[in-house]
């Protein structure tokens, strides 16, 4: 029997094969080690543009804004970004297809569900949006996208917490009870830091005091850590699962 250059086995065979373990790692990697990088450029080469401040007293640290709004950092975290959005997007309508399984008959959760979809596309919008908009740029722009990032991150994380909370009064899987737990460290966390933070940013901005600057750059970093932290909790909730790019079979086909 004669066969085409592509048999029925091979367009079946999935084209990619990739576990979900590997997925998450590889998606939180690229944020991580693209601001680490551009926090080094900016330390070592643009230490005195990236550390300035209206109030012109001595800085340490860059905010997280100037340390990616310079040249070549706001190429690099842009390409970081770039990559790590559409997989962030996937990871988003897993989380949702997931929890409508187990929320199926739960009227409350499954609208948390929805909500929780919504402030993770929020979420992955504003992080673009500050992303591609430097605040050397459109400053008024770039703010507004930061403030949809932090204030949808929060909401998303408290609503994922919630949700959690359910699934382990309901079920007694070791990694999602290992998920849950660090889920809410993180949120606390996360939200001790954002407080924090808030504070250092406001009294700067009163009294321009020498370092006050640096302890906000240093409390923003610990913000986005562990928000990466919370979304690399996905290890646990999906680790036995794949990533697959496959062709349907023709019998499927309508």
């Amino acid at each position: 029997m004669l066969q085409g250059p592509y048999s029925s086995l091979d367009r079946d065979r999935p084209l990619i094969r990739l576990p979900f373990t590997d997925f998450a790692v590889v998606t939180v990697l690229l944020p991580l080690v693209g601001f680490i990088g551009c926090l080094f450029i900016s330390l070592m080469y643009h230490f005195e543009d990236s550390t300035y401040t209206h109030c012109q007293v001595s800085n340490y640290l860059p905010s997280i804004s100037a340390a990616i709004s310079l040249i070549p950092e706001r190429y690099i975290w842009r390409c970081c970004i770039g990559l790590h959005s559409a997989p962030r997007y996937l990871v988003t309508a897993a989380y949702f297809s997931f929890y409508r399984r187990r929320f199926a008959k739960r009227l409350p959760e499954l609208l948390l569900s929805g909500l929780a979809l919504l402030c993770s596309l929020a979420e992955n919008t504003g992080l673009l949006l500050l992303t591609y908009v430097a605040s050397t740029e459109t400053y008024s722009v770039h703010k507004y996208g930061f403030i949809v990032f932090i204030v949808s991150s929060l909401l998303h994380m408290l609503i994922t917490c919630r949700l959690w909370h359910v699934i382990r009064k309901h079920y007694v899987n070791p990694e999602e009870i290992t998920s849950y737990r660090w889920k809410s460290r993180l949120f606390v966390f996360n939200v001790s830091c954002c407080l924090v933070a808030a504070y250092f940013f406001r009294r700067h901005n009163k009294y321009c005091e020498t370092g006050v600057y640096t302890l906000f750059a240093f409390f923003e970093y610990l913000v986005v850590f562990s928000n990466m932290a919370f979304h690399m909790t996905a290890f646990w909730d999906f680790g036995s699962k794949e990533v697959i790019v496959a062709t349907p079979p023709e019998d499927k086909r309508y």
